[in-house]
């Protein structure tokens, strides 16, 4: 049977939870790894809701220390002073891909890659107005593997009330083909569980916007894992790529059409938070 479009789909789990990682691991999740970001973003996120990770390097050594399968994988601070001694001990640690969250300039991009010195693979996590803006100098930036839309940072810079505003908009078109020009790989936001019904947006409206944008991965939600027995794990991964793979085949007007509904699911929101 051919591969799908969920079957090649990039999945990370970010988690401290070394028993989940382990499970992740043998069901075929591509990375798994820790959040060590916490410079500026408590002041970033203010009043919105939204959990800082509270990671440790521990957790990161513990992490990689059960995975066989998956690439290690970590999030980094912005750049700053500490930028090469974070990748050194990221990488003695067994990371082997890294993240740079919260740059504004080609130049960050540059001097993380410089860092890097090629031991690991890099994603550039474009989440600020300003790199948006330059997405095409980041681009050109030699040694960046991957880009990756962080959809609630983002939000939050552009002004939208929820990150699903974000995703119906044009503006992740336009983003999202210039990264594909390029031709490097596209990963955005989180996926949920197939079926949570719990979430303010079908899971279905959303994983529909990943072939419409023609995205590579995502990382799994906080909201995937919420409730999941560990005997639960391989099943509920295998149905995500299958429904993945069941979008990928749809007409582009049923994708756009999902499109449309998750602007509409994105301003019902806002309306209910108004009151």
């Amino acid at each position: 049977m051919a591969r799908g479009f969920g079957d090649d789909f990039l999945l990370t789990l970010i988690t401290t939870n070394a028993a989940l990682a382990a499970e992740a691991d043998a069901a075929g999740v591509d990375r798994v790894g820790v959040d060590l970001e916490s410079l500026g973003k408590k002041e970033r996120q203010a009043g919105q809701g939204m959990r800082l990770s509270g990671h440790t390097w521990e957790d990161l050594r513990r992490v990689a220390g059960v995975a066989s399968q998956a690439q290690v994988f970590a999030r980094l601070n912005p750049l700053h002073g500490g930028t090469a001694a974070e990748v050194d001990r990221a990488m003695e640690l067994g990371a082997r891909v890294l993240m740079l969250p919260n740059f504004r300039t080609a130049r960050e991009v540059e001097a993380f890659v410089e860092a890097v010195r090629g031991r690991a693979r890099v994603i550039a996590l474009v989440e600020t107005a300003p790199a948006v803006n330059r997405i095409r100098d980041i681009l050109t930036v030699g040694g960046v593997d991957e880009v990756m839309i962080g959809l609630s940072d983002l939000h939050l810079e552009l002004g939208a009330r929820n990150h699903f505003q974000v995703l119906s908009s044009p503006l992740i078109d336009r983003l999202a083909a210039e990264v594909r020009r390029a031709g490097v790989p596209l990963g955005i936001g989180g996926v949920g569980r197939v079926g949570d019904a719990s979430l303010p947006v079908p899971v279905d409206v959303v994983y529909a916007q990943y072939p419409r944008l023609k995205a590579t991965g995502a990382w799994l939600s906080r909201s995937f894992v919420r409730g999941l027995e560990m005997s639960e794990v391989r099943g509920a991964v295998a149905a995500l790529r299958a429904r993945l793979s069941e979008w990928a085949a749809a007409p582009e007007e049923e994708l756009e059409r999902m499109r449309e509904e998750l602007a509409r699911y994105g301003a019902e929101w806002v309306r209910a938070a108004s009151g």
